[in-house]
């Protein structure tokens, strides 16, 4: 399975940006979802997890309320939608994929997919 990010930009402090992640070379089916971050000079942190069939969702406490994440298995895409953006919001963010929903949030993945740079700043 392939993963592509995308969706990010530069946004201002308050504002919103939808990151969708799109499966190729397979589906999405039966693979828990995981949102991840980097920051400068950070360690690449689980942001939210969703199991394959939704019955288990992660966030971290730091975005709890704010994002949102969903899949849609018909067009095999996940997406994360991000509300109320803060500057410490600001990383590349990554999606990833593996068959066992209990690894979320730990960043041992079965599959990985390029960031995506969010920026919040005024």
């Amino acid at each position: 399975v392939q993963l592509q990010a995308s969706g990010g930009g530069l946004v201002q402090p308050g504002g919103s940006l939808r990151l969708a992640c799109a499966a190729s070379g397979g589906t999405l089916d039966g693979y828990a979802i995981g949102w991840f971050r980097q920051g400068p000079g950070n360690a690449r942190e689980g942001v939210s997890c969703l199991s394959s069939g939704n019955g288990r969702i992660y966030y971290d406490e730091l975005v709890k309320g704010r994002f949102t994440v969903s899949r849609d298995n018909v067009s095999n895409t996940a997406y994360l939608q991000m509300n109320n953006l803060k500057p410490e919001d600001t990383a590349v963010y990554y999606c990833a994929a593996d068959r066992d929903p209990r690894r979320c949030p730990s960043p041992i993945q079965d599959y990985w997919g390029k960031g995506t740079q969010v920026t919040v700043s005024s």
